[in-house]
């Protein structure tokens, strides 16, 4: 049974006044709200459920300084568990794609390693072609599979400018495919 956003409220209203049961319970009750609300996004995962309500729990409380009280306090937490689970779902995606089945590729594997090693030249002389405000933030991301934040901190770019780069960079390949430019 999901908990009121009011009485929510008011144990995190007592808790950060001092009132340590208050917010014992403010997160006793937030976890099932949490635990609810994730199991809706994640029906065929529903083990990594208490994982991410445990996560988007200690995020809450490290946050907590953070909230603006007058704001909605569940769209605050579940704003936290959003990025949670996106967070999660990044990293199992990366996972997966490390952890594909070989003997569906055998064909990939009795191959020749030439095409692979033509497409990584091609691929580095296109790269090699833009500015490094758009090729970092390309190679980062997109090839590497970090973050735009982590991107911005490697770079000594700000997250917008990475996006932009990215955006950039990639419409500038494209059109260099097409023979454009």
């Amino acid at each position: 049974m999901s908990v009121p956003e009011g009485r929510l409220r008011e144990l995190l209203k007592r808790g950060l006044a001092g009132d340590a049961s208050a917010y014992r319970a403010f997160l006793e009750a937030l976890s099932g709200n949490l635990r609810a609300f994730l199991r809706k996004r994640l029906s065929r995962l529903p083990d990594e459920v208490e994982d991410l309500v445990q996560e988007s729990l200690l995020a809450v409380h490290n946050q907590r300084h953070t909230y603006d009280a007058a704001q909605p306090l569940t769209a605050w937490v579940y704003a936290i568990a959003r990025y949670k689970l996106v967070d999660f779902l990044r990293r199992r995606s990366r996972e997966d794609l490390l952890n594909d089945p070989l003997d569906d590729e055998i064909d990939l594997l009795a191959g020749s390693d030439d095409e692979a090693a033509e497409a990584r030249r091609d691929l580095a002389k296109l790269l090699g072609s833009l500015p490094d405000r758009q090729r970092l933030p390309i190679v980062h991301v997109k090839i590497e599979g970090l973050s735009v934040a982590d991107t911005a901190r490697r770079t000594g770019l700000s997250e917008s400018a990475v996006k932009v780069g990215i955006h950039r960079g990639l419409r500038a390949l494209a059109a260099r495919m097409r023979g454009e430019s």
